[in-house]
């Protein structure tokens, strides 16, 4: 009969900040990159809006579009989430509309499509792809989850940037990303690609979202696009 060594149980805590009024914070943050100069009245604002379940993804992006309406902006939602959704239109919304995330719950419209444009060519040779909806918006304001990501290694995993990429590039873009990052390595096509998209004017701010080790939402951040890289 084997020995087995002894066992122990032990129980675990995690540091547990969290962000106790949302739509207030995410005011302050928004309000803290002064949008207002570069986004003004009548002009639309794209907020992604991603297939992962992220706490209180709902009531964050309500409370971004309550602020860009402050400003007199026309906000808009579109699901930024590559091919997941079974890589349609119709799929990708009922998967935001799942988490509570509806025109009549967020006070604005949902535009939903898996139509990308080419908006330029990655030094490696292939298109870089961008939802059309967010593509014909004066600006897009990126919401995303920064987290580690279970496939991915090096600095930059999950954030700003794959949602940027893989998630705005939809099902076109995220098939080519994906490809060239079995290549190229993913931290390589990253800043190849989203020092294209940024310099191209279109995406206005972030709000990165980190959660604690209980899944709730520890810190909100808005964030300039040239420091994605820095947040991610």
């Amino acid at each position: 009969m084997s020995e087995f060594p002894d066992t122990f149980r032990l129980r675990q805590q995690f540091d547990g900040p969290r962000v106790h009024d949302i739509e207030a914070t995410v005011d302050a943050q928004m309000t803290r990159l002064a949008l207002h100069e570069k986004i003004h009245a009548g002009q639309s604002v794209a907020i992604t809006a991603g297939s992962r379940g992220i706490a209180n993804i709902a009531q964050i992006i309500t409370a971004a579009v309550r602020h860009l309406k402050q400003l007199g902006a026309k906000p808009l939602i579109v699901p930024a989430m590559g091919s997941h959704g079974g890589a349609t239109a119709e799929g990708q919304r009922r998967q935001i509309e799942s988490y509570g995330i509806t025109e009549q719950n967020c006070g604005c419209p949902i535009r939903s499509s898996m139509e990308t444009v080419v908006v330029g060519r990655a030094p490696q040779g292939f298109d870089i792809h961008f939802d059309r909806h967010a593509h014909e918006a004066d600006h897009v304001l990126v919401c995303g989850r920064v987290k580690p990501h279970t496939g991915l290694n090096g600095e930059i995993q999950s954030g700003l940037l794959k949602m940027m990429l893989i998630g705005l590039g939809k099902h076109a873009g995220a098939r080519i990303y994906h490809w060239a990052a079995a290549d190229f390595g993913f931290e390589r096509i990253v800043h190849d690609i989203s020092g294209t998209l940024i310099d191209r004017g279109k995406v206005v701010a972030g709000l990165a979202i980190v959660e604690n080790g209980y899944d709730q939402t520890a810190r909100i951040e808005a964030v300039a696009p040239g420091d994605f890289v820095d947040s991610d």
